[in-house]
């Protein structure tokens, strides 16, 4: 279950970090990303096309075509996900919706989701895909096809 991000967020990162696990140049398929992460494909594909016009990820039509990552994983932070695909609104707004959320007039999770919130948005926005890499690689190998 997820507590922060959408489960296309999820699929989303999931899929990225895999692309940054490739060869420098490398391209994999929606269905090859699909079957390596065990997510639906359909998800697969249309995620990466609205990162593709993002330009966070590349792809190249045709037999030999697939998807890869439009600069370098060293380049790359994943807060540029998240915000191709969910928004930096979970990082603006109040986690329980209260309108006029604020430290003058904070909701009951106020101060304690703030710092949450501020915690993981300094990790997303400091961290790279290159950074991830050798974990990703570890997680990947292990995922159990059903």
């Amino acid at each position: 279950m997820t507590v922060i991000f959408s489960k296309k967020c999820e699929y989303g990162l999931q899929a990225v970090l895999y692309l940054s696990t490739l060869e420098a140049g490398a391209m994999a398929s929606a269905d090859e990303i699909s079957k390596k992460l065990d997510i639906p494909k359909e998800f697969v594909s249309k995620i990466l096309q609205s990162l593709t016009a993002k330009k966070l990820v590349k792809s190249k039509k045709g037999n030999s075509g697939g998807f890869y990552l439009g600069k370098a994983a060293a380049k790359i932070k994943l807060i540029e996900i998240v915000e191709a695909i969910d928004g930096l609104a979970l990082f603006n707004n109040c986690v329980l919706g209260f309108p006029d959320c604020s430290p003058g007039n904070p909701c009951p999770v106020h101060n304690k989701w703030g710092k949450l919130r501020n915690s993981a948005y300094n990790m997303l926005t400091s961290e790279t895909l290159e950074q991830f890499k050798k974990k990703s690689i570890a997680k990947i190998n292990k995922i159990i096809r059903k």
